[in-house]
């Protein structure tokens, strides 16, 4: 069985109080014991002990990124946490700088990474609809949710880990189908463990 660290990314806001994403949360923690595997989560909440976080990466086999999107990105307190984890983990625990060497200081850049072999997974939660996507006509001009989380694949690349297809709950907060959303994340889940 596999390592799997979950990292819940919400944040509170009075609107958006992240029941939603502490429920996708514990119900991949069920499924996950359910099969044998350990599971290590992280919560925004939590104070961050950068040691844990990094060691918490190098444990892992398989990395469940859950976080809502908010104003086309994650939430601060998660992009907080990557800006002093990943930074910290760059000194070697994570990646070897940005992977340029003084002999060829043009060539190589983010290809340091020490998780290879290590996968991980974005599930995410929207307001926006599922119909603004990937259509041109509509907001995100044709694009997908992956080219909205682009940057945060980039970071993941940076480490040499390998992407699994993301999870959206789409129209969260006017339009909400939990009892679909859980089913359709326990069948993308069960793709691929």
């Amino acid at each position: 069985m596999s390592n799997v660290l979950i990292i819940n990314g919400h944040h509170y806001y009075p609107f958006s109080k992240g029941k939603l994403n502490a429920t996708l949360v514990d119900h991949a923690r069920m499924m996950f014991e359910r099969q044998g595997h350990s599971v290590r989560i992280v919560s925004m909440k939590e104070e961050i002990n950068i040691e844990q976080e990094l060691n918490n990466h190098k444990w892992a086999d398989f990395v469940l990124f859950q976080s809502p999107i908010n104003w086309m990105g994650v939430t601060w307190s998660f992009k907080k946490y990557m800006d002093e984890v990943y930074t910290a983990g760059m000194a070697g625990a994570l990646c070897e700088g940005d992977g340029r060497s003084a002999n060829q200081p043009k060539n190589n850049y983010g290809r340091g990474g020490k998780l290879s072999g290590k996968k991980y997974m974005f599930s995410v939660t929207l307001n926006a609809p599922e119909e603004a996507f990937n259509n041109k006509d509509e907001f995100f001009d044709g694009k997908s949710i992956d080219d909205l989380l682009f940057p945060m694949h980039m970071n993941f690349k940076f480490f040499d880990m390998a992407p699994l297809p993301s999870f959206a709950c789409y129209d969260v907060m006017k339009n909400a189908d939990i009892e679909a959303d859980l089913t359709r994340f326990t069948a993308h889940i069960t793709q691929y463990f």
